[in-house]
């Protein structure tokens, strides 16, 4: 059951780089709005986006629960996909079905306090910090741990301050720490670009514009 569980999370994560971009972001199209599959769920994220942006990193919606519709779209959509992935792995591993519905209440609430508590979700999921704040929205697809987005290549870092111990995001000894991030470097970098505030402003204009 372990193993299952252990590859259940693997999988989750690599759902999440795939919800978050193709799902919540929607794709861009020349001349035409971001297409999304669930054009509802777009809507509610880059709504999302708006708010911290406006806000540092808070989200309000938060605060209201579920009868903020944000709120209670993005916990529906956790427990339809945590059902589904549970109907899919039952045959397989139960411990796959057990990390799809661990994973789906540990996002939920590593999101939920993420922008609750601003200052926590720099300290313990940079990555998600730079997701929103960086000046590009468009990186960083993983909330809960970085993995894919080292595996892929969209790992943004904005600044020293802003980098996870070491790939896993998990805390590690450090020299432990030091050796994984030097070993995974090697052949998944991570990609760094400097803070400019106008430039910020103009993308977050753009992306506005893009999803209207």
């Amino acid at each position: 059951m372990l193993k299952g569980f252990l590859v259940g999370l693997v999988v989750a994560n690599g759902f999440e780089w795939v919800a978050h971009n193709y799902i919540l972001h929607g794709q861009h199209r020349p001349g035409k709005p971001r297409f999304s599959p669930v054009p509802r769920s777009m809507k509610s994220h880059w709504e999302h986006h708006r708010e911290v942006r406006k806000q540092d990193f808070h989200d309000d919606g938060y605060v209201e629960g579920i009868s903020n519709w944000r709120t209670k779209n993005e916990i529906v959509s956790l427990a339809v996909v945590a059902g589904a992935a549970s109907l899919i792995f039952y045959p397989i591993s139960k411990g796959m079905v057990a990390a799809s519905l661990y994973s789906a209440c540990n996002y939920y609430y590593i999101h939920r306090r993420a922008h609750l508590e601003p200052d926590w979700a720099m300290k313990k999921i940079p990555w998600h910090y730079d997701h929103h704040m960086n000046s590009n929205q468009d990186a960083n697809w993983c909330v809960t741990k970085p993995w894919f987005d080292y595996l892929m290549g969209t790992r943004v870092i904005s600044s020293a301050d802003l980098q996870e111990q070491n790939p896993l995001g998990v805390k590690l000894p450090q020299p432990i720490a030091n050796w994984l991030s030097s070993s995974i470097e090697k052949y998944f970098p991570a990609k760094w670009v400097e803070k400019k505030p106008q430039l910020v402003e103009e993308n977050t204009q753009k992306l506005n514009d893009s999803v209207a």
